[in-house]
């Protein structure tokens, strides 16, 4: 008989995408409430504004699973100027360290997130630190009038969003360009399983996982991280044995080299 531990991991992941299912279906109605049956001519618009609801309706489930991690004291390594990609409801906010902190740009091409974050922001008093633009990593144009350009930042914070990208490979090459010499790439993501049968089970939920949840189960992150540019330790990133887990994670706080 299979462990307990194979079963729950290859189930576990339709109770979030049954709520993923409820609210798409809310959020489709009221879209055709408001505008018609033009709005399924918008699938894109939609689909951003379920997740946006997804993301923060589960918000305090996701802090509290943090919190046992290592996502505070990854976080909390964040300094000078920081570039936090996709914070979505703003889950890492409190977790800075604000003594280290000089200015956070956190970018978020998703513009449903907005309330929640200016709500923490204001509670953690980051007003004058903490700016949401609303592009991804490869808005040049946007990021250059902020004064973000190649070499000008002392470190960049990815929780769980790589996933979620369009191109890994891209945005990962943007994040190394963007660094110092120096600088730091903080992440904490989850990618492939190296089980076999977890990575069938993987591939069986992503289609459904990656439309409604919004991110991937598959993708071999870790690779197109150390492959963006080099790095003076590649070898301090953690990848635990984790088997039975459909989001086996992976971690570090990559220096770039000088």
């Amino acid at each position: 008989m299979a462990p307990k531990g194979r079963f729950a991991s290859i189930f576990g992941p339709f109770r979030l995408i049954w709520l993923s299912i409820e609210i798409f279906y809310d959020t489709a109605k009221e879209a055709i409430r408001r505008d018609g049956l033009a709005a399924l001519g918008h699938p894109r618009r939609i689909q951003d504004v379920a997740v946006a609801k997804l993301l923060s309706k589960t918000s305090d489930g996701f802090i509290a699973y943090e919190d046992t991690t290592t996502v505070p004291s990854l976080v909390k390594t964040a300094e000078g100027k920081i570039l936090e990609l996709g914070p979505g409801p703003g889950n890492q906010i409190h977790r800075y360290d604000q003594s280290l902190v000089e200015f956070i740009y956190a970018i978020e091409p998703n513009p449903n997130f907005k309330d929640d974050i200016a709500a923490k922001v204001k509670n953690h008093d980051l007003q004058d630190r903490y700016k949401l633009i609303s592009c991804g990593v490869e808005g040049s144009d946007i990021l250059r009038r902020e004064g973000i350009t190649e070499g000008s930042v002392d470190t960049v914070l990815s929780i769980q969003v790589l996933c979620a990208v369009e191109d890994v490979r891209m945005v990962m090459r943007e994040v190394w360009k963007l660094l110092r010499p120096g600088g730091k790439f903080v992440f904490w993501e989850h990618g492939r399983s190296k089980d076999a049968v977890t990575a069938v089970t993987q591939a069986c939920w992503n289609p459904a996982w990656s439309t409604l949840v919004g991110c991937h189960m598959n993708r071999d992150i870790l690779t197109d991280i150390l492959a963006a540019g080099e790095w003076e330790n590649p070898g301090d990133v953690e990848r635990p044995d984790d088997p039975h887990s459909c989001l086996p994670r992976t971690w570090g706080v990559l220096i770039k080299k000088a």
